[in-house]
């Protein structure tokens, strides 16, 4: 379904996915920075509810092809290929970027809270669309909050700049900042690379919990993260996704040496 938007006399498409078991999906997807390759042969599926580990060596294709999948990168590549979010191909002319973005969240690598409360840093989002129930709000930051299990440590300084929090609680305050506008998707990229190990449990905690409502995938360097935390497992290797199974089999039963080389430690 598409509606005209009258400022710019284009017509935009209105999301009207369908629930299905597979909330994402990549075909034919090839990404360029410039003239120069950078990812390609990446046709993958990520089911509702599940946690997808993306690993491989730096450079590899895996940051690149994760900020593929909310249209981060359109304005410093070009992307070709359908990126498939509940079977409405998000990568076409019309989509409304801001749209895509919202309904898959992003945490960067490292915790990235804005300059203001832990209150504002929730709500930032949801002021900018309109939404200033006091009631609603504070609801909103509860709920978050609980979801990335950090309210418990937060709950009685929210009027208290987020720039003083731990880095652990800081990159669950912005996991709780992505859910305040209610993804489907959350994307991040090495969520767990600036943290200390009590931190990364936890974080891992959190994250298995969000499954439950959510469909995840990361980015790690982590082959113990990957291990405990995924249940699917792609590994990149020079732009290319070699492999993608189940991450007991990728860890255990690789199809491909190089697959096998780089979980075992033998890669390079």
């Amino acid at each position: 379904m598409q509606k005209l938007d009258q400022q710019s006399d284009r017509f935009i498409y209105e999301f009207n996915p369908e629930e299905t078991p597979i909330t994402m999906q990549t075909k034919d997807l090839e990404i360029y920075y410039g003239k120069s390759l950078a990812m390609h042969n990446a046709d993958i599926q990520f089911e509702k509810n599940t946690i997808t580990a993306l690993i491989g060596p730096s450079g590899s294709g895996k940051s690149t092809f994760l900020r593929s999948l909310n249209r981060m990168n359109d304005d410093v590549a070009t992307v070709n290929g359908q990126i498939l979010y509940q079977g409405v191909n998000i990568n076409q002319p019309g989509i409304d970027v801001y749209e895509v973005r919202r309904r898959i969240g992003m945490v960067f690598q490292r915790p990235n809270p804005f300059a203001k409360s832990i209150y504002d840093n929730i709500t930032f989002a949801l002021q900018r669309r309109g939404v200033h129930s006091k009631k609603v709000l504070d609801e909103v930051v509860e709920k978050t909050l609980k979801q990335a299990a950090v309210w418990d440590q937060v709950k009685d300084s929210l009027n208290k700049s987020a720039l003083s929090l731990s880095g652990g609680q800081a990159q669950r305050v912005c996991i709780a900042r992505a859910l305040a506008v209610k993804p489907d998707v959350l994307l991040l990229d090495e969520p767990a690379s600036a943290l200390d190990p009590v931190s990364t449990a936890q974080l891992e905690q959190t994250l298995r919990q969000l499954k439950k409502d959510y469909t995840i995938i990361i980015v790690t360097h982590n082959m113990q993260q990957a291990a405990r935390l995924s249940d699917y497992t792609v590994f990149f290797n020079m732009g290319e996704a070699i492999e993608y199974n189940k991450t007991r089999k990728v860890f255990t039963r690789p199809k491909m040496k190089l697959t096998d080389d780089y979980v075992s430690g033998n890669f390079g």
